[in-house]
């Protein structure tokens, strides 16, 4: 796996065995969707190795969150933060679940939130339900969560409306909105 564009571009990142991490195609075709990010906050829930978030980094995001509690992943997160050198940065070693608590409780609130959670596990959907709970999203703030294909995701969560869906194999980008 490769950064695709920016300041880290074409950089190798590591990810931890037993893990699905996002695809180079899967990350090129979500970051063309949301297009410049340029000075936009990125939250990366069920971060995985980081890929997402780095590339947000790398595309100009101001800043980027990493939320993980797999031990291996925190690890390869570590070293691929250590390998580009970045100097400022965040990862929550914690649940998704209580990450968005905590964020909420320091009202806190992101621009881009992005979730790709273990597939046949019905977590995207919850996390949709928590997001919408616990408010952290930024009033013209998108969610997108990456899931399996056969996983149906609801057309609203409350006053999150999805407006989009782009499929690449067996994967699915859904976006959401207020």
């Amino acid at each position: 796996m490769r950064i695709i564009s920016g300041k880290y571009k074409g950089r190798a990142i590591k990810a931890p065995l037993h893990i699905r991490p996002t695809q180079d195609k899967v990350r090129k075709a979500l970051f063309d969707i949301l297009g410049d990010i340029q000075g936009l906050s990125f939250l990366e829930l069920f971060a995985g190795s980081g890929a997402v978030g780095l590339e947000a980094l790398s595309r100009g995001a101001s800043e980027s969150v990493l939320v993980e509690n797999n031990r291996d992943a925190l690890k390869a997160i570590e070293k691929n933060i250590a390998f580009l050198k970045i100097g400022f940065y965040q990862v929550w070693p914690l649940e998704a679940d209580e990450a968005i608590k905590r964020f909420h409780k320091q009202k806190k609130k992101f621009d881009i939130i992005f979730l790709d959670p273990p597939y046949y596990k019905g977590f995207s959907k919850k996390t949709l339900q928590m997001l919408r709970v616990y408010d952290i999203l930024a009033p013209y703030g998108l969610i997108i969560a990456q899931h399996f294909k056969k996983e149906s995701l609801p057309e609203a969560e409350g006053d999150l409306t999805l407006f989009r869906q782009s499929c690449y194999g067996d994967t699915v980008l859904s976006f959401y909105k207020k």
